[in-house]
């Protein structure tokens, strides 16, 4: 089994919204046998929380029900080895995430957008104080990175 581990800061935007668009793209693949998906952040003000009323609501109106089934947690020692991938979902998290993971682990390290190929776009953006629109680009670019990611891990499995 081949494990994800996607990481924003609070754990109730970003990286949730990406753990559910991963989860439905691997259901609709019907790989969810080989590869499995979460997430989780790198401050733990948000423990056990909920994702955000907004993410959500937008999550599930375009079909990724996961995102009612997410809570927030901090990421731990053990993801490090537990999970194969680790996605940051900006620099700041990714260097946050260098410096606490231990030297054999840092090559599981990457920024999901640059890891899924998406031209243009190095980060994801923090919705969390905006407005609507915010979580609409985040989504949208969730969107567009989980095929990417997924595509690549897929192969790295063929």
């Amino acid at each position: 089994m081949f494990r994800i581990l996607v990481v924003c800061m609070g754990n109730i935007c970003r990286s949730p919204m990406a753990a559910s668009v991963l989860h439905a793209a691997i259901a609709r693949r019907q790989v969810a046998q080989r590869v499995a998906v979460d997430s989780a952040g790198t401050y733990a003000g948000h423990q056990g929380e909920k994702a955000d009323r907004r993410a959500i609501a937008l999550a599930m109106a375009r079909g990724y029900p996961q995102i009612q089934h997410e809570r927030a947690r901090r990421v731990r020692d053990e993801d490090f080895q537990n999970f194969d991938l680790i996605l940051a979902m900006d620099a700041d998290n990714l260097d946050n995430l260098r410096f606490k993971c231990p030297p054999e682990h840092q090559h599981k390290l990457h920024l999901f957008l640059e890891y899924a190929g998406v031209e243009g776009r190095r980060e994801v953006p923090d919705p969390y104080y905006g407005n609507a629109q915010g979580f609409e680009v985040v989504l949208g670019l969730c969107e567009q990175g989980s095929e990417g990611v997924l595509k690549r891990v897929l192969s790295t499995l063929d």
